[in-house]
């Protein structure tokens, strides 16, 4: 947890950016980005100096070469440890004029964060601002995975909560939730499609290392864990490095980010490679044919980009693999040809587990659009049984533009850590969603349609035409109400108007 105190320093140098004139909160997190990269590679030569020295041999890999650079300045003053050091003018100048280019000309450690480097700009304006934020930055414990993790996820936070490009940003607990539904294990390859900051991967290797912690201690695994289980698409070079950066902030030294128009490119290489895929990919309309990828519209005829992104993950998923993604309500329920068809697949060819109900404003104020969650495994042979179906009304915080807190920190999420009354479970229902999920296969199969979690057989859902809409399957209950017999009623009736009669009269009575 970041304390207080570092959470106002951001916050400081947040409000500095903007006074200062960057007002795209995008380009203050690249800035900061590039920043973080820097004192990375100073910590790196720094251990190779170590391990020189207690090998009494020379550095073997020197991320800083000797002497001085192309404009005559000594390479030990590009480092991070050095240049802090500097009055704010000179630092300035060292770092636009000398630590940039060097960034964009090295080859780095061969890391996929490195290589995105290699586009970098300089943009911030002063000399004080950028004394300012490399103070703040110096103050981080980098060695301290979680505070720097921690640190990177609070100022993602701060783009969405800006206002703009949030679309970005899947809210956290939403996330966890989804990475908790599918338990990504030790030998799993992840992939999102629309990686942008990655934080289904983050919060993937975060399970893995809550969940796994014996994975480290075996060095294939920790191999597979560190260069081949995560991979990430994105068509945004920005998004591309703000993300190698967050998966490098959680210590995962190497994954695969890298530039792929997802819709648009030919997947040949990439076909059944994954065992499981999270995301939440944007859903912009539509594409024209001659821009998608003819792989995807094999499977499904459509200019849809949702649809199409269904047939992407069916796609690159491996026999066995399973996915949690994203999906506009239009998905479950849109009519068209092409989306029955694709429901069709799914739950005929392919497997699908779940539908959970998202609440409709869980990513305002960016849009109040309804989604769910569709959990399924690829099979290529069926195996859809049952399908389970859950309402989700509340997800600890408010649904209205200003998305605030409902209960305290230790009663949000989805493992908080005190269990919930029936009030606190009215305001978060993620922890109901996971036990419920865990016991869909028992208990869950006996729940009736009338409770917030119940299970549908696959006929049911053949006949509604693929339907997948909870509201298609949901029974509401209504309230038993007595009713008096018709000769009652009219008795009734008979003595009511014997009482009006009378009062007419005495009303008569008193006026004459």
């Amino acid at each position: 947890m970041l304390t207080g105190e570092l959470r106002s320093q951001i916050d400081s140098v947040w409000n500095a950016f903007w006074s200062g004139g960057i007002s795209n909160p995008l380009e203050v997190m690249e800035q900061v980005t590039y920043l973080l990269f820097i004192r990375r590679l100073d910590d790196a030569h720094t251990l190779e100096e170590s391990k020189a020295l207690l090998l009494k041999k020379p550095m073997a890999n020197r991320v800083f070469p000797e002497g001085n650079d192309p404009k005559g300045r000594d390479y030990n003053d590009l480092r991070w440890s050095r240049f802090k050091n500097f009055a704010p003018a000179v630092m300035f100048d060292v770092v636009a004029e000398h630590v940039f280019p060097f960034m964009k000309s090295m080859g780095g450690d061969g890391s996929t964060y490195s290589h995105h480097m290699k586009d970098a700009r300089f943009t911030i304006p002063t000399a004080a601002l950028l004394s300012k934020v490399v103070d703040m930055l110096d103050h981080v414990p980098m060695e301290d995975r979680d505070t720097k993790g921690d640190l990177y996820e609070y100022m993602l936070g701060k783009i969405a909560s800006a206002g703009q490009n949030g679309q970005f940003r899947t809210p956290r607990h939403i996330i966890k939730l989804m990475v908790e539904l599918t338990a990504p294990t030790p030998k799993d390859v992840i992939c999102d499609p629309a990686s942008g900051t990655c934080g289904f991967l983050v919060a993937a290797g975060e399970y893995l290392r809550d969940k796994h912690p014996g994975l480290f201690n075996d060095v294939d695994a920790r191999v597979h864990f560190h260069t081949g289980m995560f991979h990430g698409y994105d068509f945004d070079n920005t998004m591309l490095r703000i993300g190698s950066m967050n998966m490098a902030l959680h210590g995962v030294e190497n994954p695969d980010i890298r530039y792929k128009d997802s819709l648009a490119q030919d997947h040949a290489g990439d076909e059944e490679k994954y065992s499981l895929i999270l995301a939440n990919p944007p859903f912009a309309g539509s594409l024209d044919y001659e821009n998608t990828a003819k792989d995807l519209l094999a499977l499904v005829k459509t200019k849809k980009t949702e649809l199409l992104f269904l047939a992407l993950f069916l796609r690159l998923l491996k026999p066995g693999g399973r996915a949690a993604v994203i999906v506009p309500d239009g998905v479950v329920f849109g009519s068209s040809k092409a989306h029955k068809e694709l429901r069709r697949m799914i739950v005929e060819e392919q497997k699908l587990d779940a539908v959970i109900s998202l609440p409709s404003g869980c990513f305002k104020p960016y849009a109040g659009v309804s989604t769910a969650i569709l959990i399924f495994t690829k099979t290529n042979s069926g195996g859809t049984d049952h399908v389970w179906f859950y309402d989700m009304q509340a997800d600890g915080w408010s649904l209205d533009d200003k998305r605030q807190p409902l209960l305290s920190e230790d009663k949000l999420g989805v493992s908080p850590g005190l269990t919930l009354t029936k009030d606190e479970h009215a305001k978060n229902n993620l922890p109901d969603v996971l036990n419920r999920w865990q016991q869909r296969g028992t208990a869950e199969r006996q729940r009736l349609r009338t409770e917030q979690s119940f299970c549908v057989p696959k006929a049911d859902i053949a006949a509604q035409g693929y339907d997948i809409s909870i509201n298609r399957y949901k029974e509401v209950v209504h309230e038993a109400v007595e009713h008096l017999p018709p000769r009652d009623i009219l008795a009734k009736l008979a003595k009511l108007e014997e009482e009006i009669q009378a009062g007419m009269k005495a009303l008569e009575g008193m006026l004459s």
